[in-house]
């Protein structure tokens, strides 16, 4: 089964603190990281078309926001190898909700330890930021993003039947695979 499912973490307080390993690095975006994030994305989702344009098609072109809010992970050299964003959304469930958006890590430096310390800086990032609260969406396909957003404190959104019947899928999945 493959589905959309929502995730949201009603308060942004305590979020879990993973420091990130060495010789790893973060950033947050600077001029040109576009081609960065697309190519991060191309190599890293296997789920959707990631073309050079959906960088503005997401994000805009508001420097000082993309600065503040597109973080890059990079490895020893200084190269970016995952991003995440601490976005927004001022419409979300008729309330200003931050928004945990693109996250990525390219599949070489997938199984490092470096997932935690990226959600940890950006969800951190979302409350400096301001937002009390955030949201994602991902994919069912997605159970390893899944249980890290859990363990996040991150809580499945179920409005409808549809959403219901998805996330029956996942706990199923989640039960079988404990290491999933």
């Amino acid at each position: 089964m493959q589905a959309r499912v929502v995730m949201v973490r009603e308060n942004l307080a305590g979020i879990p603190v993973s420091p990130l390993p060495r010789p790893y690095s973060f950033r947050w975006y600077e001029a040109g990281d576009e081609r960065h994030w697309t190519r991060i994305q191309r190599r890293a989702d296997r789920y959707n078309t990631i073309t050079a344009r959906l960088f503005r098609q997401q994000f805009g072109d508001d420097a000082p926001a993309l600065a503040k809010r597109v973080g890059f992970l990079c490895d020893e050299k200084g190269r970016p190898i995952g991003t995440a964003a601490a976005w927004f959304d001022r419409r979300y469930d008729g309330r200003r909700y931050g928004r945990l958006h693109w996250v990525a890590i390219v599949p070489k430096f997938q199984g490092k330890g470096l997932a935690k310390p990226l959600l940890s800086t950006v969800c951190s990032r979302l409350r400096a930021l301001g937002h009390v609260r955030a949201y994602l969406t991902t994919n069912t396909v997605r159970m390893p993003a899944i249980r890290l957003y859990l363990g996040f404190g991150f809580r499945p959104r179920i409005l409808n039947e549809k959403d219901e019947r998805a996330w029956a899928y996942v706990r199923q999945k989640l039960r079988r695979n404990r290491r999933v």
